[in-house]
């Protein structure tokens, strides 16, 4: 993913063997540059088959456009897309040697038709080139990723619909709290990973820019159209600035940032996962599962071990890229070349995490009567108890006393008797009905009983649900409509392509 300046054609040509030979880098760069031992270290060959695809369809998009301006003949943009179909079809290992995957294809093409196949590098660089590919390939992992979320999403909601009754206990600092729904957990984690869409949704427009045109930072001489190729490839829209196009990568940081926020998302939910399946509250699919070597009664949730994992993978790819790219001047450096990594290994991690997780959420059966069981345990029931006390007109901060003593005694309702007596000198039937305490004791009742706005009673979560169901949707159609753009924009190109060959 190397770069270099934007050539004019005619000082190009003086460069290349005139049979279009097999003299690899000399053939695209002057013999000087050709070898030494700092050749493998440059090069980036290898690591580039990821942008192989793309590179082919920025080279046919450019010079399509370059025909249709006239910078290059027809006959000549008909041997050099007539070249890259061949290349493709033989494929990123039967590339010559180079420094990067964009100099062996211009390489290939000069070896497959001579000279004029280095018209292809007209009025454009290495930097506005490799930049463009990296976007070009980049749209469709966060494109795939955004898909994960939406699963995982599905998932979520699934489980919410099917357990708005389920009562469950919920924790703070990882002791008992409060009673709470199967469907508030599973929602609690919808709307996070809801918000995860929309940042890689966003961080999706940003990438979605091209940048082929800005050459090697200043423009070029020539009458390009850079709408044009924009238009052939998909893009939305051009980066303006020609010197931002060929050196900006604060899309990829953006991305790997949105990518980490949703890893660590994927960890917490991990984490609840795993502690439920500790407490027995969860059996998951042994697809999602694993045995112990040893011990044979084990079944472990190691899948969900490294998917919690993965929120250190993307915060080093966060670090990494943004260190590498702290204090770099504009325009190009070749310190670039060490950031794409950062992002295609974040993107691969976070994508696979969020798919098991999806999976492992939808798969897993909960055991609605040990959570039951568990969702009164450490009196979670107290604050609900303080409230009513409250409601009925003590002070929270003399019910919040009177509710602590009586936790320490028995948690029950004699407990609380011989509190009030304590705290206030008189028995509780002089503040509030006995069997509305009863009842709020009751881990059900509790819950029931907390409608407010975004709360667990199943009258406050049903419109959360609806909620959640309205901008799935909405989100599926986007990605749906990002999705059915790019493929349109291929099969135009295609169709432009098939104009000369």
């Amino acid at each position: 993913m190397t770069e270099e300046s934007a050539h004019d054609g005619s000082e190009f040509e003086s460069d290349v063997a005139t049979d279009g030979g097999s003299d690899d880098e000399g053939v695209v760069r002057r013999d000087r540059f050709s070898g030494g031992p700092a050749r493998s270290f440059l090069s980036s060959l290898a690591a580039d088959e990821r942008i192989f695809a793309a590179d082919l369809e920025v080279d046919r998009a450019h010079t399509v456009m370059l025909a249709e301006q006239g910078i290059i003949g027809d006959d000549v943009a008909g041997q050099i897309l007539t070249a890259i179909d061949a290349i493709e079809v033989d494929g990123h290992d039967s590339l010559p040697d180079g420094e990067d995957v964009h100099e062996a294809i211009e390489t290939a093409v000069i070896e497959r038709i001579g000279a004029d196949g280095g018209k292809m590098h007209t009025a454009r660089s290495r930097n506005d080139e490799v930049a463009t590919c990296i976007r070009y390939r980049l749209r469709e992992d966060v494109l795939e990723a955004i898909e994960t979320t939406l699963a995982l999403r599905e998932s979520l909601v699934e489980v919410a619909e099917a357990h708005t009754e389920t009562i469950m206990p919920g924790y703070t600092h990882l002791q008992p709290a409060q009673p709470t729904t199967m469907a508030h957990w599973a929602l609690a984690y919808e709307g996070a990973i809801r918000r995860d869409t929309e940042r890689l949704l966003e961080a999706y427009g940003r990438i979605n820019e091209s940048p082929l045109g800005g050459a090697a930072f200043a423009g070029t001489t020539f009458d390009i159209d850079r709408e044009r190729v924009a238009d052939l490839l998909g893009f939305e829209r051009v980066v303006e600035n020609s010197m931002d196009a060929a050196s900006s990568r604060d899309f990829l940081l953006e991305t790997v940032q949105a990518l980490s926020t949703h890893a660590t998302t994927l960890s917490g939910l991990a984490e609840d996962v795993i502690i439920f399946a500790n407490r027995g509250f969860v059996d998951l699919a042994d697809d999602y599962s694993s045995t112990s070597s040893i011990m044979p009664q084990k079944k472990n949730p190691d899948t969900l071990e490294l998917v919690r994992a993965v929120a250190g993978d993307a915060a080093g790819g966060v670090q990494g890229l943004t260190t590498t790219l702290k204090g770099l001047p504009r325009a190009y450096n070749r310190d670039l070349q060490r950031a794409t990594p950062h992002a295609w290994e974040t993107v691969d991690a976070v994508t696979e995490a969020s798919e098991v997780a999806a999976g492992a959420v939808a798969t897993a059966d909960w055991n609605e009567e040990t959570l039951a069981a568990a969702a009164g345990e450490g009196f979670s029931t107290a604050t609900g108890v303080a409230d009513l006390l409250a409601a009925n007109g003590l002070p929270f901060r003399t019910a919040h006393e009177l509710v602590a003593i009586a936790a320490e005694r028995g948690a029950d309702y004699d407990a609380l008797e011989a509190a009030a007596q304590e705290v206030l000198g008189e028995s509780l039937e002089a503040h509030v009905d006995p069997e509305a305490v009863v009842n709020a004791l009751d881990p059900a009742e509790s819950v029931a009983s907390r409608d407010s706005q975004g709360g667990p009673a199943p009258e406050a979560v049903a419109p959360q649900l609806e909620s959640a169901r309205e901008a799935l949707a909405t989100d599926e159609e986007t990605l749906a409509d990002a999705s059915d753009a790019l493929e349109a924009a291929r099969g135009a190109l295609r169709s432009e392509v098939n104009g000369y060959v």
